[in-house]
């Protein structure tokens, strides 16, 4: 069980001043992500880490020494949630590149990305993959106040067969490096998952499929099988985590769906079927529709394989389509960006993607929002602007159910309480 986050979230009725602040943000309207109704005017109080009162008027008495913000001409919302990042990659190095990367190289470059999402307004984030445990070391440097950034669901290593998408596959044998999170056959995939609760992670993340970004992986082929996935997901639920699965296949995602997971990520070659199955279960899709743009225009310069950019051709089209899709038949949807493989701090830009291929701007908030809430089970602290929720608050010009691509201008960032940017 994750130790920071939680901790941070069970002991969100406390101050984390030595006194009572109140701040009170006044701006033209704040959005109900539930309802998609618009509260206009509006006025937000907060005191301390907490919002405790929204309405068009405060009629309730403030103390003298409160502090005003004037957001006129802005909305506000819940801090957005971004559920599939990778904070401690660089856009820029990839491939044959990333072996010149060491693990403590990776944590620092995840510091300056974490502040760069945070300042996108993403004030929480799931991180899907980070060797030596680097995305804890991250999220409890964060959490500690010594670097800013979002609140972080970590998953450390991410487990994967031998010669999967999870494994590092870019050296000869001689070399014999096997990727941290390798596990092969049900009890060593139950260890793993034991391995990664010992050392902090708050989710698990496991590679179903081939990927696009790995060598010699078909990207739609199955690897773990049904048997290895259900032992999986059945010992991170033993332990109240949440599951995801990297996903692009057909039959990986329905095998993923049967063992059990919470959320499919990448979700690119969908059925009928495999939709029905998600229905059903409750399973939520993670897709990743705005970064096959960054995958086919700056790869190749970012050292992306010939062979990933061959694959990306294939599956950007196919993963549209599925979304399509999968909207349209009402699967739950949350926001992944798969940022880390485009540049940080550009997570914003998918929102307008997601409404172009198929959902409504209410229905892209909602999954950066209170879906991402649900999902990690957060519902009762974050992903709407309600009484008694931590104070996660964003703010843009304009109106965002008119006009999404707004949300690629956060112009406010508060996070628990704590102005973290005004542009204004």
């Amino acid at each position: 069980m994750f130790k920071r986050t939680l901790l941070a979230l069970s002991l969100a009725g406390l101050s984390s001043y030595s006194f009572a602040q109140t701040i009170v943000l006044n701006a033209d309207a704040a959005l109900d992500v539930k309802t998609g109704k618009l509260i206009q005017p509006a006025t937000l109080v907060i005191e301390d880490n907490k919002i405790v009162s929204l309405a068009k008027s405060n009629k309730k008495a403030l103390p003298a020494d409160a502090t005003v913000v004037d957001l006129s001409g802005h909305t506000l919302l819940p801090g957005l949630f971004d559920m599939h990042v990778h904070l401690t990659g660089d856009a820029h190095v990839h491939g044959y590149k990333r072996l010149q990367r060491t693990t403590q190289r990776q944590a620092i470059t995840g510091v300056r990305n974490a502040k760069r999402t945070l300042e996108a307004g993403f004030t929480s984030v799931r991180n899907l993959g980070a060797a030596g445990y680097s995305d804890i070391a991250l999220r409890d440097a964060i959490y500690d106040g010594d670097v800013p950034g979002p609140r972080i669901f970590a998953s450390g290593p991410a487990l994967g067969i031998t010669g999967g998408h999870c494994d590092n596959n870019l050296l000869t044998h001689e070399h014999q490096v096997v990727a941290e999170g390798v596990a092969d056959g049900p009890w060593a995939v139950r260890a793993k998952v034991r391995e990664n609760i010992k050392y902090g992670v708050d989710v698990i993340k496991y590679c179903a499929t081939g990927g696009v970004l790995s060598k010699g992986t078909k990207v739609g082929a199955q690897q773990y099988s049904l048997e290895e996935m259900e032992a999986l997901v059945s010992e991170a639920h033993l332990r109240g985590l949440t599951v995801a699965a990297h996903a692009h296949g057909t039959e990986g995602i329905k095998s993923a769906i049967k063992a059990g997971v919470d959320s499919v990520e990448h979700v690119s070659f969908l059925d009928d079927d495999a939709i029905l199955m998600a229905k059903k279960k409750g399973t939520y899709f993670s897709m990743d529709i705005y970064n096959t743009e960054y995958i086919l225009g700056e790869g190749e310069k970012a050292g992306i394989l010939a062979e990933s950019l061959d694959k990306e051709r294939v599956v950007g089209t196919k993963q549209r389509d599925s979304f399509r899709k999968a909207v349209k038949a009402g699967v739950n949807m949350v926001f992944g960006s798969d940022a880390g493989v485009y540049p940080h701090g550009d997570n914003g830009k998918q929102f307008s993607r997601m409404v172009k291929f198929g959902m409504t701007e209410l229905q892209a908030i909602q999954a950066a929002t209170i879906n991402s809430a649900t999902l990690l089970k957060q519902q009762s602290n974050l992903g709407s602007l309600e009484t008694g929720k931590l104070a996660d608050i964003i703010a843009v010009k304009g109106n965002p159910l008119k006009h999404i691509d707004t949300l690629e201008n956060v112009t406010f960032v508060m996070k628990d309480g704590k102005i973290e940017i005004n542009k204004l």
